[in-house]
């Protein structure tokens, strides 16, 4: 039990709390990796293939490799003789050949060919460079990259990458590992390299780290230390953010990293993450735009306080959305929602028939 219980400050208007996420984060260094292990990573160069690829023309079908302007207007009552080679997808076209006719289009006859069907210049043919050029990105700096980015810098030979993988602990403070662990999650799909721990000094000396999100403990409980804890080790720059849920969050920093406090309760902690840690992980990676989220449409009104930020659980109800809860979030909420909406702290709340934009859950 603590000596003296840790006070809750005001609560601080929400641009003054992403205000301060700017101050404090800096993005991480590059590093270098495999393509194969970056998924979901942020680049911090431009994926760019280092000459066209494929290197030359190649064929995209399986089939007859012939020049389109020797088939004329060849038919099955005009057989044309051709010169022709049999190519599988994904070998170069023979020199003088520009498409690649059908099995069935092209007659073999002996060391002899006939063209059954006209061909067109290009049919079946991949050109040099039509996958990529080195002058424009697979996907740029700044970019998230996704699975099938993946396959396709590997598809272009691409082998590896340079990204920004913040080195994030993660903490659960005794009760609060649900979630903790559902915080993690998203920490890591904003693209973190995520340790999860449950020593919260350590973890704030930890100087091989480039964030810490504690949650748990950021209340005015007799148990309550976290905030505490952080002011001893660091510095709090906020406690008590305009967010509903989530009022008990707090904001720092140790040893020259930014530190996130989010309340224990679920509903507190997804809340305060999805508001202020997502802009917070954006500034560690240089995430270029955030993912658009998508437009709904109310099927319900929202009512919301003027002054706070409210993140608002919602599920689909036949063209629209509707809300399930508002200020505190059941369990239940969480498991029947599709996702969620935010309404900015100037709102009074939303009418029915209004559009917002719908985000997920981690």
């Amino acid at each position: 039990m603590n000596d003296v219980t840790q006070r809750l400050s005001a609560l601080a208007p929400l641009a003054r709390v992403l205000a301060r996420v700017e101050a404090l984060a800096r993005p991480v260094a590059p590093r270098e990796a495999a393509v194969a292990d970056a998924e979901g990573r942020v680049l911090a160069v431009d994926a760019t293939v280092p000459a066209p690829h494929p290197p030359a023309a190649t064929a995209l079908r399986d089939g007859w490799a012939v020049r389109a302007e020797s088939t004329g207007d060849a038919g099955p009552y005009a057989p044309m003789p051709v010169a022709a080679a049999w190519v599988d997808a994904g070998a170069a076209m023979p020199p003088g050949t520009d498409a690649v006719q059908p099995r069935d289009a092209v007659m073999p006859s002996g060391a002899n060919a006939e063209a059954l069907a006209p061909a067109t210049m290009g049919d079946g043919v991949l050109a040099a460079g039509a996958d990529a050029a080195p002058e424009t990105p697979l996907r740029r700096a700044g970019e998230r990259l996704r699975a099938v980015d993946v396959a396709a810098l590997q598809a272009a030979g691409i082998a590896r990458v340079s990204i920004r993988e913040p080195r994030a602990r993660v903490v659960a403070m005794p009760g609060c590992d649900a979630a903790a662990l559902a915080v993690a999650r998203g920490v890591s799909g904003q693209g973190a390299n995520v340790i999860f721990v449950r020593a919260l000094e350590r973890a704030l000396a930890d100087q091989q780290t480039d964030i810490v999100i504690a949650v748990g403990g950021t209340g005015e409980g007799r148990d309550d230390a976290s905030v505490a804890m952080l002011a001893r080790m660091g510095q709090v720059d906020i406690h008590g953010f305009g967010i509903a849920p989530g009022e008990t969050a707090a904001l720092g920093a140790a040893k020259g990293h930014p530190v996130l406090m989010l309340p224990g309760r679920l509903d507190g902690a997804l809340a305060a993450f999805l508001v202020v840690g997502e802009p917070l992980l954006a500034r560690l990676t240089r995430l270029a735009a955030r993912e658009p989220g998508t437009p709904v449409r109310l099927a319900r009104k929202i009512v919301s306080t003027v002054g706070m930020a409210e993140v608002v659980p919602v599920r689909r109800a036949g063209e629209g959305v509707e809300p399930l809860a508002s200020g505190h979030w059941p369990l239940q909420a969480l498991t029947r929602a599709d996702g969620y909406v935010l309404l900015p702290p100037e709102s009074e709340g939303m009418a029915a028939g209004a559009t917002i934009e719908m985000r997920p859950f981690p």
